[in-house]
């Protein structure tokens, strides 16, 4: 669309009149742009920031008057953050768009951002969302991530954090309506309703046991950690970790330890 394309050409303008300056556009989408600031400029980023996007609206108000036109467009600084991360898109080799997170101050308070992640989405689990603050809060302050990872998969296969791997999903229709190779929520929901916990399940709470998922009514035990380690911590830590050259198996290798090759471990 017309909108869209002439979006699409202020983002390259700004980009291009910021790079002519000397600065390093590290990601732009939609309406937003994100600058590196050089260390020799890094004094004070917000009245950086604002005289950026004086500059810009300057810049902008020239160009468009130069077709007869008047701008009334208001470019403007929004947050300025200590460190920045583009995790890498699963599958691909580069970053993922409209997915960030990033350390900013506010109010002297230092505070850990996510944009489009599973720390700020509904379908993934308390689990993975813990797991991804913490990882991403060592790793952009410079700590230690080893030792840590892999006490925080042993907690996780001692049981200790059962209380986080609680998956909510909501049905659509009746789970009577699904197909026969249904998702597991559909099939947590047809288990309450063959227990004859409820008639209709539209909002069902579960786990995945190595019989697959079980809703949380029912007491679920015989927990498949070695899900919720490859479908919902892997991918997460692979995508930060491939950055700085490492991997999620790679940093779990102990002889204590043997995450990939044990399906029989039990509580």
């Amino acid at each position: 669309t017309a909108v869209t394309k002439t979006a699409r050409w202020l983002l390259i303008g700004s980009k291009n009149f910021l790079e002519e300056k000397g600065y390093q556009v590290l990601y732009g989408d939609t309406d937003s742009l994100f600058v590196k600031i050089p260390p020799e400029k890094m004094i004070d980023p917000e009245i950086l920031g604002n005289e950026l996007a004086v500059e810009l609206n300057t810049y902008w108000q020239s160009r468009i008057s130069e077709m007869s036109l008047k701008s009334y467009m208001e470019i403007e600084f929004e947050k300025y953050y200590r460190k920045f991360v583009l995790p890498m898109a699963r599958g691909k080799t580069g970053g993922a768009r409209k997915r960030y997170a990033g350390l900013r101050i506010q109010k002297s308070v230092e505070k850990l951002e996510f944009v489009g992640m599973e720390y700020v989405r509904t379908d993934w689990t308390p689990l993975a969302k813990d797991f991804q603050y913490q990882l991403y809060w060592r790793v952009l302050k410079e700590m230690p991530v080893t030792q840590w990872l892999r006490e925080y998969l042993r907690d996780l296969r001692s049981g200790k954090k059962n209380e986080l791997l609680i998956y909510h999903k909501r049905l659509r229709k009746h789970a009577d309506e699904y197909s026969k190779n249904a998702t597991p929520q559909v099939r947590a929901a047809r288990i309450l309703m063959a227990e004859k916990l409820f008639r209709d399940v539209r909002t069902v709470r579960y786990v995945m046991s190595r019989h697959g998922a079980v809703p949380v009514e029912t007491g679920p035990h015989d927990i498949d950690y070695m899900h919720y380690i490859q479908k919902q911590l892997r991918p997460i830590a692979d995508s930060l970790l491939i950055l700085q050259g490492k991997s999620f198996e790679e940093l779990c290798q102990d002889a204590q330890l043997s995450l990939f090759d044990d399906p029989d471990f039990k509580i």
